[in-house]
C-alpha cells in the first residue's frame, strides 16, 4: 500500500501542479507504477473542473461558468497537457521529417501550427460544453478528464516512445498487465459511475467520439514519427476529451 500510495502521489505531481511532498518516494519502478493511476488523476481534475462550474453557474451564465471550470483545469495542470498538443501540431506541421519534426517539438516556442490547434481545442471545449445541459456538463467533465488519461495510457501500453529523453521517458515502459487491468477497471468504474447518474446513451457516444480522436490524433504523429512522445500523449488526452464532450453532443 506505500508503495501505491507513493505511485500515486508521483502520478499526480507528473500530471498536475498541485502542491506534493514526494522527497524520498521516487524510484524508477514507482515512476513506471504511476501511469496506472493517471485516469484517477483525471478524475480529481475533473472533478475540480465540475466544482467550479456548479459554484460559478449559481452566480453566472452558463458560458461563463464553464470559462471558469476549464481555466480551473488549466490551473491544475499549468496547461500541461495543451502544451503538448500544441507542440506536437508545431512539429507535424513544421517538420518535413521524423527527426526535424522532434527538434521543432523540443522549442519552447509557439508557432502557426500549434497556436491554430490550441485556439481550435480551447473554443471545441468551450463551445460544446456549453452547448449541453447543465447535469451533463458536470458528468462530462469528470468522465472526460479521467477517460482522456485512460486514452493516452493506451498509447504507452500499444505503441514505441522515440526520444532517447524527453518528458515522456520516465514512464516509456511496457505497462505491465495488472497496471493495464487496473487502467482499464478504472474506465469501468466511470462507465458505471455515469450510468447511476444519468442515462447510458451520451456516454457510449462519448466514448465513440474519444475512440475516433484517438484513432485520428495517432493517424497525424504515429506514421510521422514512428511512435509517441510526452508532448503526443499531451495531445491525444486533449483531442480524446474534445471527442468525448462531441459524442455526448451528437447524442443529444
Amino acid at each position: 500500500m506505500r508503495h501505491e500510495w507513493a505511485a500515486f502521489l508521483l502520478a499526480v505531481q507528473f500530471l498536475t501542479r498541485v502542491p506534493i511532498l514526494v522527497d524520498g518516494i521516487y524510484t524508477s519502478e514507482r515512476m513506471a507504477a504511476s501511469v496506472r493511476y493517471y485516469p484517477l488523476v483525471g478524475l480529481l481534475i475533473g472533478g475540480v473542473s465540475a466544482l467550479v462550474f456548479i459554484a460559478a453557474q449559481l452566480l453566472f451564465p452558463q458560458i461563463i461558468a464553464i470559462l471558469m471550470a476549464i481555466s480551473a483545469g488549466l490551473l491544475m495542470t499549468g496547461g500541461f497537457h495543451e502544451d503538448g498538443l500544441a507542440d506536437t501540431f508545431d512539429g507535424i506541421g513544421g517538420g518535413q521529417s521524423p527527426d526535424r519534426a522532434l527538434e521543432i517539438m523540443k522549442d519552447s516556442r509557439l508557432g502557426t501550427y500549434g497556436t491554430l490547434a490550441l485556439v481550435a481545442a480551447l473554443a471545441l471545449k468551450v463551445a460544446t460544453l456549453a452547448a449541453l445541459p447543465a447535469a451533463l456538463v458536470i458528468a462530462a467533465l469528470v468522465a472526460g478528464h479521467g477517460l482522456s488519461r485512460l486514452s493516452a495510457v493506451m498509447v504507452i501500453a500499444t505503441s514505441d516512445y522515440v526520444r532517447e529523453a524527453g518528458t515522456g521517458k520516465p514512464v516509456a515502459r511496457d505497462l505491465p498487465i495488472l497496471s493495464l487491468v487496473f487502467v482499464l477497471a478504472t474506465g469501468v468504474a466511470i462507465g458505471v459511475g455515469w450510468c447511476l447518474y444519468r442515462a447510458p446513451d451520451p456516454f457510449v457516444c462519448g466514448m465513440l467520439g474519444l475512440f475516433v480522436g484517438h484513432v485520428l490524433m495517432r493517424l497525424i504523429f504515429e506514421r510521422k514519427l514512428g511512435g509517441y512522445t510526452g508532448d503526443t500523449l499531451g495531445a491525444v488526452q486533449q483531442i480524446s476529451e474534445i471527442g468525448f464532450y462531441l459524442g455526448i453532443l451528437a447524442c443529444l
